[in-house]
């Protein structure tokens, strides 16, 4: 099982070098807190905040998923230049239709410093 890293509040973290390095490669859900049941529900996910990541040969994002609980929702695969050789932050738009109430969680692999995890966002679901 790898390592599986978390974004801590980086205005806690004294060195700037520290900061960039959790910033840039922690993923990041951005969506409304409610959904209705059997319709298309926007999801981004990007990757960073407020600090870019490399998109070099060796050194890139190589994934993002979007997970309900256990079940994988989707995934977005990139390979290296994908986003024109260009320090950026990585955006992925998913559209789910859910059925219940969802608690999503994003998952984000950078090719030299691992596996990195969202905070979970909790989506209610009205009829």
């Amino acid at each position: 099982m790898p390592k599986i890293n978390r974004y801590v509040d980086i205005s806690q973290v004294d060195k700037e070098a520290k900061k960039d390095y959790i910033d840039r490669h922690s993923p990041f859900i951005h969506c409304e807190s409610t959904a209705k049941k059997g319709e298309k529900f926007p999801v981004k996910v990007r990757v960073g905040n407020e600090y870019c990541h490399p998109d070099d040969f060796d050194h890139y994002i190589a994934y993002v998923q979007l997970w309900d609980g256990e079940r994988l929702l989707g995934q977005a695969t990139f390979t290296p230049g994908s986003l024109g050789n260009q320090c950026s932050q990585t955006e992925v738009d998913f559209y789910v239709v859910p059925t219940k109430k969802m608690k999503l969680t994003a998952m984000s692999y950078c090719t030299k410093h691992g596996l990195w995890e969202s905070d979970p966002v909790e989506v209610e679901v009205t009829e």
